[in-house]
């Protein structure tokens, strides 16, 4: 009985070291596939990419949305929990519209911005924001809240996939 209870605990000693050395790394620690250094640099290129996008907004404006949003059926935004856009047509004209009662827009993003690359051409992005919108009548609204969106690279530059917007409720000194 003695050897039986001992080539029992061997059995389940071993069985639960194979489990341990053979466990596969999950997704993040693999970067799905990507080596390390080619991971860093896909996130490199997403991190430069959004911090162009708030200079180009607060710079040019609303327009400048259009060059950052995929053109295609790909695109769609939400925001608030209603779909804003349904794909990058319905974006670009949307935008001729934001561009007419917003002249002016202040775009920061949070220091805790998130980059999960996918693949080299894929990534998702979560961070906070903040903006400054000044309207065509010259009303000033501050906003805040948080945003994720998938980027991708296309021909060669980055653009929003996809992207949510959620507002902070107000009064919640965000």
């Amino acid at each position: 009985m003695r050897i039986l209870g001992w080539f029992l605990a061997l059995v389940a000693v071993g069985t639960g070291l194979l489990a341990c050395c053979a466990r596969k790394p999950a997704a993040a620690e693999q970067g799905h596939g990507l080596p390390a250094e080619e991971r860093r640099k896909v996130e490199e290129q997403v991190r430069s990419f959004l911090a162009r996008v708030a200079q180009e907004v607060t710079r040019d404006g609303p327009t400048a949305w259009k060059r950052e949003f995929a053109p295609g059926q790909e695109f769609f935004m939400a925001s608030d929990g209603k779909l804003a856009f349904e794909d990058g047509h319905a974006a670009k004209q949307g935008i001729d519209s934001v561009a007419k009662a917003i002249k002016r827009i202040e775009l920061r993003w949070g220091r805790d911005l998130r980059v999960d690359v996918l693949t080299s051409e894929l990534a998702v992005v979560g961070t906070s924001w903040q903006e400054r919108q000044e309207t065509s009548q010259g009303k000033v609204m501050n906003e805040s809240g948080y945003f994720t969106g998938v980027t991708e690279k296309q021909e060669g530059l980055w653009v929003f996939r996809d992207a949510h917007w959620s507002s902070a409720p107000a009064g919640s000194g965000r």
